[in-house]
């Protein structure tokens, strides 16, 4: 091996082809600005107008706890300003048919 050169696994390679190819397929492109627009925007609320900065407590069942907790304060928040704005059963997007 070269100095300052590394190998690359043809397997590595592959993988990479892959998923390049995924997002940069018309559906991965839909999936990345949907989460863009649905779940980021989530954080920054929370963090932001919430005032969320740290977990309380350590550990993985504590941390899940404290995220469900913060997760469906939001939601109740959402609907609630959703409530007293009158716009109860709209959809940011068309719903899709199932096939």
């Amino acid at each position: 091996m070269h100095a300052g050169r590394a190998n690359v696994s043809k397997k590595m390679k592959e993988n990479r082809q892959e998923t390049w190819e995924r997002i940069t397929s018309e559906y991965g492109t839909q999936l990345r600005m949907n989460r863009s627009i649905q779940v980021e925007g989530s954080f920054a609320n929370i963090k932001k107008d919430r005032g969320f900065r740290r977990y309380l407590y350590r550990g993985k069942a504590n941390v899940t706890a404290q995220s469900i907790l913060l997760a469906i304060g939001y939601n109740i928040n959402k609907l609630h300003y959703k409530i007293q704005a009158g716009r109860i059963g709209q959809h940011l997007f068309p719903l899709k048919e199932s096939v």
